[in-house]
């Protein structure tokens, strides 16, 4: 070795305690590579009373309408009994045996905060700790991959039930508290799974922030984004971690993201989108050949994303029709319930699968294709939801039972769909 090199190597090993050396990237799952083909498990460990109603028949339908008044409005050991019931039942390992044999490879698990925080007297009800660590052994098991989704933060970052808390007013991006204890939530569960990421391979930090309502939700959460980098990508003290960061949209364009968080200074980000178009009167009123080519036409924004992208959520369903699901005692657009414009008939569009036409399933096997081939064009896909009550459209097993969702995912009956 010439004596300048040796002098390097002495001054290399004198600064090495400050260096930061690169670590070869080695993710829970060949993202990029291998198509993320999943299934939320929606209902669960976050409720909405769209897919379990029975869990909310027994209440005041007038005030309990979310997660938060569940606990607020019942005697807090009536709705810890029922909730436990449900937990227990509503997902056990049989269903992610059930996920592995459909030919999936992942699991988005919904949960809220209050799983691990409930101060300022929030009336949530505690208890869902143990049964995510059950999904991950659950999903180890059989093979899966756990995507972990944090899907409600204080003060609600949507005011959708689905967040925990319905409201008009969501706070989470204007109280600095708020936002300081879903960091602080985050970076616990990153540090708790840092050393599985074979098997909770990714991370939401958080779902759906409503960026329609305000510039500000936008700007916090992708400042909310930056800082839940560092406890996911590089947890434990800052070594660099094999777990994904994803992170929602916003409900912006996907070309919006161009040039956020680029590599080489961050790696490991996937962007997660969400289809659906039933939240609208416009997408209630298309055909089913308007609904598959409008979901076909998203191909061209997946391709050029700037970010790797996995449809996150999406659904067979063709309309609002199920109940409940603009929230609680509320209608729907399609039949003219929720809003002053029918457009038709609810009758054979939502309820048990024994209920639907033959060409209503027809529909949904051509709309199901036509959207994992349009999602494979990006990362993948994680479709909305493995189970409901009494909405089998939105079900991905009830599909899988009554013929509309194939039980191998590659399979087509209409591989021309998207042309």
């Amino acid at each position: 070795m010439l004596l300048s090199q040796k002098r390097l190597l002495g001054l290399f090993l004198t600064l090495a305690p400050a260096v930061t050396l690169a670590v070869p990237i080695n993710f829970g799952f060949p993202y990029g590579q291998q198509k993320v083909r999943g299934v939320n498990l929606g209902g669960w460990l976050v409720l909405e009373s769209f897919i379990t109603p029975s869990l909310f028949d027994s209440t005041d339908d007038a005030r309990v309408i979310d997660e938060y008044t569940f606990g607020k409005y019942q005697d807090h050991a009536t709705a810890l009994s029922k909730l436990q019931q449900h937990w227990d039942t509503f997902i056990t390992e049989k269903d992610f045996a059930d996920i592995a044999a459909a030919g999936l490879n992942h699991v988005r698990l919904p949960i809220g905060f209050w799983a691990w925080d409930v101060s300022g007297g929030e009336p949530y009800v505690q208890g869902q700790l143990p049964y995510l660590d059950k999904a991950v052994q659950w999903a180890r098991n059989n093979n899966l991959k756990l995507l972990i989704d944090l899907h409600g933060a204080p003060g609600s970052q949507n005011g959708f039930d689905n967040s925990g808390q319905v409201t008009d007013t969501p706070t989470w991006h204007l109280d600095p508290n708020n936002i300081h204890r879903t960091n602080a939530i985050l970076k616990k569960i990153a540090d708790t799974y840092a050393d599985q990421s074979t098997v909770v391979s990714a991370i939401a930090p958080l779902n759906e922030p409503a960026g329609f309502k305000s510039q500000g939700i936008i700007d916090a959460a992708k400042q909310y984004w930056k800082d839940s980098y560092q406890s996911i990508r590089h947890p434990k003290g800052g070594q660099q971690g094999n777990a994904v960061e994803v992170i929602h949209d916003t409900f912006q364009g996907l070309s919006s993201w161009a040039g956020f968080m680029p590599s080489p200074e961050f790696d490991g980000v996937v962007l997660d989108t969400h289809y659906y178009e039933m939240f609208s009167v416009g997408g209630n009123q298309m055909s089913q050949d308007q609904l598959i080519k409008n979901m076909c036409n998203h191909g061209n924004d997946l391709v050029s994303s700037p970010l790797w992208t996995v449809v996150g959520e999406w659904t067979t369903a063709s309309n609002d029709c199920a109940p409940n699901l603009n929230g609680r005692g509320k209608g729907s657009r399609f039949d003219g319930t929720f809003g002053n414009d029918k457009i038709g008939s609810c009758q054979g569009f939502t309820g048990k699968a024994s209920t639907f036409s033959q060409d209503y399933k027809d529909f949904m096997r051509k709309y199901w294709e036509a959207q994992v081939t349009t999602y494979e064009k990006g990362v993948g896909w994680l479709m909305w939801t493995w189970k409901t009550e009494q909405a089998d459209e939105w079900s991905y097993q009830a599909g899988l039972q009554n013929g509309w969702i194939p039980q191998n995912p590659e399979e087509r009956r209409f591989p021309n769909i998207c042309g």
